[in-house]
C-alpha cells in the first residue's frame, strides 16, 4: 500500500521487526528443534516465519496492487504517468519482490537472534526503515515528499506554483488519501497488533520478564519509538544534511553520527534497547527443569554471552 520504490525497504523491514519481536520464541524453538530430524527443523515448519510470508502475501501485496491500478502515478511516485507507462513485468516483481523481501528480512534477523546479536537484528529493522523513509522524504532527486503528497501527476507537475499546505491539503481530500486509510487500518493494524502480541508472548516465557527493566506499556512505546521514530528522525536529518551540503559531504556526515549513536557501546539507543526485554544475547527457557543443572543453568533460564 506504498510507493513502489520504498515498498521492497519496507517489506524488508517489517520481516525484520517481526522476528525481534518473536526473538525468544526463536530461541525457543530452535532449542526444541536442536536434534530433532530435517522436517522438523524445515525453514517451512516455522509458525513466525510463515505467518510473516502470509501477512506480505495476504495484505501488502494485494492493496499494492490495488492502488497501482487505481493510481500508477502515485504509486510510481509519478514515473510513470498512467497504465500504459507500468511495464506488466514490472507489476510482477512488485507481486513477488515483497513477500520475498519480508521473508529475506525475517530470516537475517533470525539469524542475528539465534546467534546472540539481538541488538544486530534490531539495526535490521532501523535500516529497513530509514531506506523506506528516506524514499518518501528525500527520494532520489531531493522531491520525495513532493511525489508523495501529489495525489495525482498535475499535482507534482505543478507543485512550485502552490503553497506545500494547499498540496498537502488536497492530497488528504483525496481518493488515494482515503484508500491509504482504510488499508492501513488493516496493514499497519495488523503489523502493530502482531509485533506487540509476540512481544508479550515472549515476556511470558518462563524467566524472560526478567529482562524487562520498565512497565509493558512503557516497553512497548520504547520499541515504538526505536523502530519508527529513530529511522524517521535519521532520514530527516539526512535530507537536511544532503540538502544543505550536497550528497558527498551530507551523507559520510551522516554515516559518522549514526554509526555514533548505534554503535558505540555507550550508546543511548543500546540502553533503550535493554530496557524492553528483547534479547540482547542468547537466551533460553528452562524448558526442562530438574535436579541436573550445570553451574551456567540456575533458576528458570540459560543465559550464554554472544
Amino acid at each position: 500500500m506504498i510507493q513502489i520504490q520504498a515498498a521492497l525497504f519496507w517489506a524488508y523491514a517489517i520481516g525484520a521487526t517481526f522476528a525481534l519481536s518473536a526473538g525468544r520464541q526463536l530461541q525457543v524453538w530452535e532449542r526444541i528443534n536442536a536434534g530433532e530430524g530435517p522436517r522438523t527443523r524445515s525453514r517451512a515448519a516455522n509458525p513466525y516465519l510463515a505467518l510473516t510470508a502470509l501477512f506480505a502475501a495476504v495484505l501488502m501485496v494485494p492493496t499494492g496492487l490495488f492502488l497501482l491500478w487505481q493510481n500508477p502515478a502515485w504509486t510510481t511516485m509519478h514515473v510513470a504517468h498512467g497504465h500504459d507507462g507500468v511495464w506488466a513485468g514490472f507489476v510482477l516483481f512488485y507481486a513477488g519482490g515483497i513477500p520475498v523481501a519480508a521473508i529475506i528480512g525475517f530470516l537475517v534477523a533470525q539469524g542475528f537472534v539465534l546467534v546472540g546479536a539481538g541488538y544486530w537484528a534490531y539495526l535490521q529493522c532501523v535500516g529497513g526503515y530509514f531506506l523506506l523513509f528516506g524514499t518518501l522524504v528525500h527520494g532520489w532527486d531531493g522531491r520525495g515528499y513532493e511525489r508523495f503528497f501529489s495525489a495525482e501527476a498535475r499535482d507534482f507537475a505543478g507543485w512550485r506554483q502552490d503553497s506545500v499546505v494547499n498540496h498537502v491539503l488536497d492530497f488528504l481530500t483525496s481518493g488515494t488519501f482515503l484508500a491509504l486509510l482504510i488499508f492501513g487500518a488493516a496493514v499497519i493494524g495488523t503489523m502493530l497488533l502482531t509485533e506487540i502480541g509476540w512481544l508479550m508472548e515472549g515476556w511470558s516465557l518462563p524467566g524472560a520478564d526478567e529482562d524487562r527493566k520498565v512497565h509493558r506499556f512503557l516497553a512497548i512505546a520504547i520499541a515504538a519509538a526505536g523502530v519508527y521514530g529513530l529511522p524517521f528522525a535519521g532520514a530527516l536529518v539526512a535530507s537536511v544534511l544532503v540538502r544543505l551540503l550536497g550528497g558527498w559531504i551530507g551523507l559520510p556526515l551522516f554515516a559518522v553520527i549514526a554509526g555514533f549513536t548505534l554503535l558505540s557501546r555507550r550508546s543511548p539507543v543500546r540502553w533503550l534497547y535493554g530496557l524492553v526485554g528483547v534479547p540482547h544475547r542468547h537466551w533460553r527457557a528452562d524448558l526442562d527443569p530438574g535436579p541436573e543443572r550445570t553451574g551456567h543453568e540456575t533458576g528458570v533460564t540459560a543465559d550464554r554471552s554472544a
